[in-house]
């Protein structure tokens, strides 16, 4: 498949400075890119490849100062990085429309009497779909998975292999769920006896996954011990995410690989969690909040759109301060001893004196 030039100029409504007749057949890693490569760059720190690269067509920002000249085509757009974006989606799509929609009922799979199944639905081998499940039209459920009793999945979601969807769980409409995860289990509840033991709280709630959700591989999300924990509307989990029960989500955000939320934790709209965050049980963060990877957060953030970073988590720029002076430290020390001699020294003379 080749596209030249104009047409990925016209579908990025991007400026052309080049041969609006090259051609691209691959799209690369700039540092990696041949000829009939398309590459672009957003990144600053890459900005050396774009003078060296030997690929065909570049997608910049429009406004790159180059300083050096540059062989390959260039597509200048507003948001380099976006505009890539939305070319893989556009390439993603062309490609799956050219393999054969995945549609029917696989064999040997178990789906109950009661379950209602909706048009165009694929279903894999050695699945399994309980009894009074509900699944949308189109839904694409891939070998090995579990769909528990009164479980829902709107339409056009898919769920890849061996996905675990315990009863009575809700996903809403183009829920994407990637392998190995499970949604539904117990939450970690259990309360501590005068004998010392731990007696298992019993987990009623469920787990409901509104439109447009995309979770990663190996992620759990345990359900509610009552009620529901919900994970709203344009949600993206990374792999390997763990999140207790109770805990709320808010819209569109996004959360890296390794984070761990505690139960009963209310995570704002527009949050951005960095990889191996951790929460604590029982707060709130606010809408637009930031949390650096690794950071640990103990107590809740009231104040919209913070950045966060550390453990315990505090103002971004004053962590990087506090860091700075850490690092310091052995020096300091040296500095304040080599004083504390030189005052002693001082005053010996004075005395002398």
């Amino acid at each position: 498949m080749q596209f030249s030039a104009l047409q990925i100029a016209t579908i990025l409504n991007g400026r052309l400075e080049g041969n609006p007749d090259t051609r691209v057949h691959v799209i690369s890693k700039i540092e990696e890119a041949g000829e009939g490569s398309l590459s672009f760059i957003a990144n600053p720190k890459y900005e050396e490849f774009l003078y060296r690269t030997k690929a065909s067509i570049l997608i910049i920002n429009e406004d790159l100062r180059l300083t050096k000249p540059v062989e390959a085509t260039l597509i200048r757009v507003k948001d380099a990085y976006g505009s890539f974006a939305l070319l893989l989606e556009k390439y993603n799509h062309i490609l799956s429309e050219q393999k054969s929609h995945l549609s029917g009922i696989q064999q040997p799979s178990f789906i109950a009497p009661t379950a209602v199944l909706g048009k165009n639905i694929y279903v894999g081998a050695f699945s399994y779909i309980g009894e009074d499940a509900k699944i949308g039209d189109n839904v694409q459920i891939y070998p090995g998975s579990y769909i528990g009793d009164g479980v829902q999945i709107g339409k056009d979601s898919i769920i890849f292999a061996g996905v675990k969807v315990y009863h009575h769980c809700v996903l809403g409409k183009n829920v994407i769920i990637h392998a190995g995860t499970v949604i539904g289990s117990d939450g970690f509840g259990f309360a501590p006896q005068q004998d010392g033991n731990y007696k298992k709280v019993p987990q009623i709630g469920n787990v409901v996954v509104e439109d447009d959700v995309e979770i990663g591989a190996n992620t759990a999300i345990d359900r509610a011990t009552i009620g529901s924990t919900i994970i709203h509307k344009g949600v993206k989990l990374d792999n390997l995410i763990q999140i207790a029960h109770n805990v709320e989500i808010g819209q569109n955000t996004v959360i890296a690989a390794q984070t761990g939320i505690s139960g009963s934790t209310k995570v704002g709209k527009n949050c951005m969690l960095g990889g191996q965050v951790g929460l604590v049980g029982h707060i709130h963060i606010a809408d637009g909040t930031r949390i650096n990877a690794q950071s640990g957060l103990s107590k809740s953030i009231a104040e919209p759109n913070a950045a966060l970073n550390g453990t315990p988590a505090f103002d971004y720029k004053s962590s990087l301060k506090s860091q700075a002076i850490f690092r310091n430290l052995p020096e300091l020390e040296k500095r304040v001893k080599e004083l504390e001699s030189l005052i002693k020294q001082l005053i010996l003379e004075k005395e002398r004196i």
